[in-house]
């Protein structure tokens, strides 16, 4: 759904009054956490969507890897997890065997136990995860935080949207499709293990998914009271990303997320409209985007490549000014 109308239905409705509940939804955070002791948290969240690959097999491992990455974003280690399936009553059951035999194969990578799920008649595929996962409750990663003077980091390329459209389309080259599977497959569990160690130097974490980039980055500047500045030039694209921007390949989310980021933010003239549309694109199972201090950028890449991962130094943080995000 529209990320603007997310927030006018969520800002009516009550918040919850425990004192346990450490995050939950007035902070449109990636995952709820709720304090069972002074030293021991749960991290909750959900995800489920329509098929977005042709392969039953890889669909699955995307929406596992999808779930789980909230839980990541969080600094947090997923434990369990429950399914969730809607599926045509007279659907091909080996495309279903196909679809969760992907889920569970990422499930088992992440070491998360699959341990039951719910299944609904639908003639439109969905399928995704509920996520259990644990915290400390003095060490939770959340999308607030940034401090003027830190620098930000992305740990996956952008770009999946606009192939998963061209996709749909029929104008995908296979090796963009294959590009674009490997990035969303792709745990975060690497990268947020890699940081773990710059935990008291890292002040804000999201992962960058169905908001794009600047979507996400727009929540994280309004709720840490900052701008951001972004430099476009040092991010890395999904190969066929700008190729099916430049086609005009573009998600309908895309259109959701420029008009809540709205006039907040503003481009430099030498940004090109393609690269303008990819920072906007709705991702799946996207990378984390990291504001952490200035004197821990180095040592933090080094231990993000070290693991597999990119390691993308895509910006600062400024004092609130306007505009409050700014690309170049």
């Amino acid at each position: 759904m529209s990320p603007a109308v997310l927030d006018l239905v969520l800002s009516k409705l009550p918040r919850p009054n425990d004192p346990n509940l450490l995050v939950g939804i007035s902070t449109k955070d990636d995952a709820g956490v709720y304090r069972l002791s002074d030293d021991l948290a749960l991290v909750q969240t959900t995800d489920f969507f329509t098929p977005i690959v042709d392969d039953p097999f890889a669909y699955g491992q995307i929406a596992a890897a999808n779930s789980l990455s909230d839980v990541y974003a969080m600094g947090g280690r997923p434990l369990t997890a429950l399914s969730l399936v809607c599926f045509p009553q007279d659907g091909d059951m080996n495309v279903l065997e196909r679809i969760l035999a992907g889920g569970l194969n990422k499930m088992a990578e992440a070491g998360c136990t699959v341990v039951g799920g719910h299944t609904v008649r639908d003639q439109e595929i969905k399928f995704g995860y509920a996520v259990t996962g644990t915290i400390h409750p003095d060490h939770i990663w959340t999308n607030q935080g940034a401090r003027p003077g830190d620098r930000l980091l992305l740990t996956k390329p952008l770009g999946t949207g606009v192939i998963t459209t061209a996709l749909r389309k029929g104008q995908a080259r296979d090796s963009w499709v294959e590009a674009a599977v490997a990035a969303m497959s792709s745990l975060n569990r690497a990268a947020a293990e890699a940081l773990q160690p710059f935990s008291a130097s890292i002040h804000a974490v999201t992962d960058v998914t169905g908001f794009g980039l600047l979507g996400h980055a727009f929540e994280m500047a309004t709720g840490s009271g900052v701008s951001l500045r972004l430099d476009s030039s040092q991010m890395e694209w999904v190969e066929g990303a700008l190729d099916c921007a430049r086609a005009g390949h573009l998600a309908g989310g895309l259109k959701n997320n420029r008009e809540f980021v709205g006039d907040c933010a503003a481009f430099d003239s030498s940004v090109p409209p393609e690269v303008q549309h990819l920072l906007y694109d709705p991702q799946t199972s996207g990378g984390l985007l990291v504001a952490l201090a200035a004197n821990q950028v180095e040592p933090a890449q080094k231990a993000l490549r070290a693991a597999g991962c990119p390691a993308m130094l895509v910006g600062e943080v400024l004092p609130k000014t306007s505009p409050l995000i700014a690309i170049r």
